[in-house]
């Protein structure tokens, strides 16, 4: 099948073949995503006004919306021009006013002839102590009743569309609903109780109440769940892709993994060894590793990484390890530097810092296997960067790389295995939805030896006996970090906060003692501050941010994050993580200014009861919602019409184990319930998995 197929050509025609949409509404219809019918019966209402008629207001406890039978008493013209009308009408018990600006000539007494009885529906409020509805939304005749909704859905609306325009288009573009075979496994479907898709479209539009709104009403978890279980598709679709692509078989000797284990002072984790052997294993298949390492902060994946690279250089290639930033790379290079040691590897490093003739000589020994571990930016995907035999990329992801960057990545090495490292805890359902090409391998225990770090909460009003405190431990030999609030607003606030409290510790601590790191610095000052606080000729360093991502410094004891309230719950687990990396016994100060929010007390207060990422990340996402928790500018995260990833996170897994196992099946979506699935990729625009098909 190369094009899309004609039963689904309704709902991909035009938006302005829907009724009531000219060219000018298809405009704001257009600007608000929803170019064709098929955008438009896949957004949703997401209330629902009771519109049922009452015999009287006497009951009703204003502001609310109210439907009621009323005779028309009398008209009160506007005083003044531009001024409001009001006409006096009368139900079974109460009398009331209904009130219209720039009503135009006889429009009210045609609308309203006094004498006579309307059903009028709308909002009831008070206004100096008498009751009014201000343009009524429907005026009646009694012979007229059933036109009015019982149950009218509320849509989402955008700029320039109103809600009779959303609701005319829906009827429109669910009259156009072509009769399809299901692609929901029958069992599943039957368990669940969910409709057909066409009716559980059409159910979806109309609720009859509240509970019909929601994303558990069984309308909704279907539409919700064409959505995940087509974006799984599309993942396993890749991941299979990925397999089938030739891989070359990377068998270690274990012979240097060997010398580093006994160089260790400590025994890896089971988790690390479990994560080692399963990662050993895939490069000893013939098809592509596609993995992914997920472990807290802390759990060790470097480790785990290295031993992987190690056996890429065992069976006589090599393997790269790139990081997003130069002080990242540089510092891969010095934690693993005496690893490659004790294995009597070969380890270099490569970024947009190596010039000229310097640069050429290591571009040389890498070509000629000299090298045979590479640690790097981006840098080393330049064109001139060849290596003698690639066969292990590792990636440590900050959320830089999307599945479109992977697929990339993976053509540089011939056919080389791609291991992607992320030190964030990301919960299930988001890694389903952004790793679901990958396999998975999880860190989920902290190394022996791991000190638990001691948070505690204190207000900014007692700044000055937290540099007291500070102070001594300065004296005693300690070192702290102390971070900055993030201002949003523009990087100039976050420096001059930056700066300030460089200037004010400086202050109270002494010259020479206080460092400072921002992201306004050129890049050689942030790597020279960094290089003396690492090395503790520094015993303080005041930063923004850019230290959350993976510095690892030891003899760092005291972490100090100043208005932590403004922080989200996963970089505070992140940055808490900066310490509790030495023998000493470490502790961690979040910083609020009263009076504290809400949420951002229970943020704080889940920091203080758990050290466990996994949980940390499973709170973030039910506070703040998937966009928020990876950022979703660079999150790679698909963007759901219906699904919601926080409540929906059950969905998820089942979606794709559900296209996993039909892909298993049915291989070439042949059979009846692959065929129904191809025509679902089409209707949810996965068209890239239609192409992996036809490739496959």
């Amino acid at each position: 099948m190369t094009g899309r197929p004609p039963i689904l050509f309704p709902l991909f025609a035009e938006v302005e073949t829907l009724p009531g949409i000219g060219p000018k509404t298809a405009q704001s219809f257009a600007a608000a995503g929803l170019a064709r019918p098929r955008d438009v019966a896949l957004t949703l209402p997401h209330s629902v006004i009771d519109r049922r008629p009452v015999a009287t207001i006497r009951d009703v406890v204003p502001p609310a919306i109210v439907s009621v039978e009323v005779s028309v008493e009398a008209h009160i013209s506007a005083r003044t021009r531009g001024g409001p009308s009001r006409v006096q009408v009368r139900d079974a018990q109460a009398e009331f006013q209904l009130v219209f600006f720039h009503a135009r000539g006889d429009f009210l007494t045609k609308q309203l002839p006094e004498g006579e009885r309307r059903i009028v529906s709308g909002k009831l409020e008070l206004f100096d102590g008498i009751a009014q509805m201000v343009h009524p939304d429907h005026i009646l005749r009694p012979d007229e009743a059933d036109k009015l909704p019982r149950f009218e859905p509320v849509y989402p609306l955008s700029a320039g569309i109103t809600q009779r325009q959303m609701a005319q288009a829906a009827a429109g573009a669910l009259a156009r609903l072509p009769d399809l075979e299901d692609w929901i496994d029958p069992s599943l479907k039957a368990r669940e109780g969910w409709p057909d898709w066409a009716d559980a479209l059409r159910a979806a539009h109309a609720p009859a109440s509240v509970a019909d709104t929601a994303s558990t009403a069984p309308a909704r978890a279907r539409l919700a769940y064409d959505e995940l279980f087509a974006h799984q598709m599309t993942l396993a679709l890749a991941r299979r892709q990925a397999r089938r692509t030739k891989g070359r078989v990377t068998r270690g000797t274990g012979a240097l993994a060997h010398k580093v284990l006994g160089a260790l002072p400590y025994t890896p984790t089971a988790a690390q060894t479990r994560a080692i052997a399963e990662i050993t294993a895939d490069m000893a298949e013939p098809r592509r590793m596609n993995r992914l390492l997920q472990g807290d902060v802390g759990a060790g994946k470097t480790l785990v990484a290295f031993m992987a690279l190690l056996a890429a250089v065992e069976a006589g290639g090599q393997g790269v390890m790139m990081a997003p930033t130069e002080i990242l790379a540089r510092q891969h290079l010095d934690g693993l530097a005496p690893l490659a040691a004790s294995a009597g590897v070969r380890l270099d490093i490569l970024t947009g810092r190596d010039k000229g003739a310097e640069r050429a000589a290591k571009l040389a020994d890498l070509a000629a296997g000299r090298i045979g571990i590479l640690v790097g930016t981006h840098a080393v995907f330049q064109k001139d960067v060849v290596f003698q035999d690639l066969r292990l990329v590792v990636i440590d992801e900050q959320h830089r790389f999307g599945v479109a960057q992977r697929m990339e990545l993976g053509a540089k090495g011939a056919a080389a295995d791609v291991l992607v490292m992320t030190a964030t805890p990301i919960p299930r359902s988001l890694a389903l939805a952004q790793y679901g090409d990958m396999d998975l391998s999880l860190l989920n225990e902290k190394p022996p030896g791991r000190q638990p770090v001691k948070t505690a909460l204190i207000s900014t009003a007692r700044l000055d006996e937290v540099v007291a405190h500070l102070a001594r431990a300065v004296a005693e030999g300690r070192q702290a970090y102390w971070v900055c609030p993030l201002v949003e607003e523009s990087e100039h606030v976050d420096l001059a906060s930056a700066e300030e409290r460089f200037r004010s510790l400086r202050a109270a601590l002494g010259e020479g003692i206080v460092g400072l790191v921002h992201g306004q610095m050129p890049v050689a000052e942030k790597d020279a501050a960094m290089a003396d606080f690492i090395a503790g000729r520094t015993r303080v360093l005041v930063a923004t941010t850019v230290i959350e991502v993976g510095v690892n410094v030891p003899a760092a004891s005291i972490m100090v994050i100043e208005r932590a309230e403004t922080f989200g719950l996963a970089q505070l687990h992140q940055l808490r993580g900066r310490v509790g990396r030495g023998a000493a016994e470490s502790t961690c100060l979040m910083l609020y200014q009263t009076p504290l929010s809400e949420t951002g007390e229970r943020r704080l207060q889940i920091l203080r009861e758990t050290e466990d990422g996994f949980r940390i990340a499973e709170e973030d996402l039910a506070m703040r919602g998937a966009g928020d928790v990876i950022g979703t500018a660079q999150s790679g995260l698909p963007r759901f019409r219906i699904a919601d990833l926080e409540r929906q996170a059950g969905l998820m897994a089942v979606a794709q184990s559900d296209a996993r196992a039909l892909l298993t099946t049915d291989p070439d979506l042949t059979g009846p319930r692959g065929r129904a699935a191809r025509i679902a990729l089409w209707l949810m625009e996965q068209d890239r998995a239609i192409r992996l098909i036809d490739v496959g």
